[in-house]
């Protein structure tokens, strides 16, 4: 492989949202002098714009028709006003205009069916990235950078069949990865690989879930050996809290794999939850950097960790969060119930996120968008023991993320009595799952004022 240093470069949505932000990209790039992978998501809003049109159920001829006419819109005139060069840009166009009409095709064909497969949806949702990196690829060219765009499936990022949530295969993606694109490194010309999606070994289109771009630059990372990864945001990096919540938050300069991993667990939009899986066995860093202010510090994630004297490092929520409380006499410990019950909602394709139980009731936490498809299934189905199923949709899910969090004492009396003190009550806790976090759960309502609380003990 040689022995020279590479990097592989991820840009998010968030930095491609109009052509500025392309020759933004373009100018990043180009000005980095080490050998480089780039892994591009879809320009802003388009992933989330196909996927509201896919579930609002008006799959029609002329709501196709209206979406794409907007897809083609926004990538034309990006097109037209970032790449430079009226050859490259008409030959983009051209290209651009090729792949709608075949999402068109896809699209009509969901409507005319009335039907839409796990399978499907995933190859219909991948078609975001695949227009974004021939317009990278132009603006690249445009300014005599040598770049070359890649769409992950034919490359095989191969993956297991788990559509919407898929997991690379990273034994049969090393050598794919380094066959298609090594070569072109060596010779100074800029992969550009789609981020998001992959393909079983079929050859049909899986993809990794929201911000699953960030784990497929570790997949690609992880592939070619590479010194680092950077995650490129529209923000600094992590921070102590929610700006839009805490005043005065500080950026983290430095965090371990776990404790990243949480805190995106804990819903910081930053990095896909599964971002470091890739890099673990290797101990590549992540760089988070922010394409508006690229000489930043930025946030670190590395293997090795470091405990902070104040040990919390951030407070992160989730409002994405339901709660199944399952009531019974004894279903904490009758044998089989919470086996039941667990496997039932899981062959449903229903993520739990976590269960605690006691004696007489099993509470299971969903995502919100899951709760009323459980509730239903668990109301209808007759599972032994089971008295009563209810439904809790008004809370908000607090994790407290710091290495040493469960070793150091007193953290946790800490916690809950600023949390007390300030008349809240703690619906749920958790801890001893992780080592460097602890959650629990409050009403939505007192989220703000919870978060604040804890900041200030911690923060000062």
């Amino acid at each position: 492989m040689g022995d020279y240093q590479m990097k592989v470069m991820k840009f998010g949505g968030s930095s491609l949202k109009n052509a500025g932000d392309f020759q933004r990209v373009s100018e990043i790039v180009k000005d980095e002098k080490d050998k480089k992978i780039v892994v591009l998501s879809a320009v802003n809003g388009v992933t989330s714009t196909i996927q509201k049109h896919l579930d609002s159920g008006k799959n029609d001829e002329k709501e196709v028709k209206k979406l794409i006419h907007h897809l083609y819109g926004l990538h034309i005139r990006i097109v037209s006003e970032a790449i430079n060069n009226q050859n490259n840009s008409r030959d983009v166009q051209i290209v651009i205009r090729k792949k709608l009409e075949r999402l068109e095709r896809l699209l009509y064909g969901v409507a005319y069916t009335e039907e839409l497969t796990d399978r499907t949806r995933d190859l219909i949702l991948s078609y975001g990235e695949r227009l974004s990196v021939l317009i990278l690829e132009g603006t690249l060219n445009a300014m005599d950078v040598r770049a070359k765009a890649f769409e992950a499936d034919s490359i095989g990022i191969i993956t297991d069949e788990d559509f919407g949530n898929a997991t690379a295969i990273l034994s049969k993606v090393t050598g794919n990865i380094q066959k298609a694109v090594l070569p072109l490194v060596q010779k100074n010309i800029v992969p550009i690989i789609t981020g998001f999606f992959g393909c079983d070994s079929g050859g049909h289109v899986t993809t990794f879930g929201s911000n699953g771009s960030d784990y497929s630059a570790s997949i690609a990372a992880h592939a070619v050996d590479a010194s680092v990864v950077e995650i490129w945001k529209d923000v600094d990096g992590f921070m102590s809290a929610d700006p839009c919540i805490v005043n005065d938050v500080h950026l983290i300069d430095s965090l371990s794999y776990g404790e990243a991993a949480e805190l995106a667990y804990f819903g910081a939009k930053i990095l896909h939850p599964r971002t470091a899986e890739p890099l673990l066995g290797k101990g590549i860093p992540i760089q988070i950097k922010n394409t508006y202010n690229p000489s930043g510090k930025g946030t670190e994630i590395s293997k090795k960790g470091y405990e902070r004297k104040e040990v919390v490092k951030s407070v992160s929520y989730s409002k994405d969060i339901a709660v199944i409380k399952i009531h019974g006499s004894g279903v904490g410990k009758k044998p089989g119930v919470l086996s039941e019950i667990v496997s039932y909602i899981s062959s449903q394709k229903i993520n739990i996120k976590s269960v605690v139980t006691s004696q007489t009731c099993i509470n299971l936490l969903v995502d919100k968008k899951d709760l009323n498809r459980s509730y239903s299934l668990l109301a209808s189905e007759k599972i032994k023991t089971v008295e009563r199923v209810e439904k809790i949709r008004d809370v908000a899910l607090i994790g407290v993320v710091g290495e040493g969090i469960l070793s150091r004492h007193g953290i946790a009396a800490r916690v809950f009595s600023v949390v007390a003190d300030k008349g809240i009550n703690v619906e749920m806790i958790s801890a001893g799952a992780s080592e460097v976090a602890y959650y629990f759960l409050v009403k939505e309502r007192f989220l703000n004022p919870t978060i604040t609380v804890i900041h200030e003990e911690f923060f000062g």
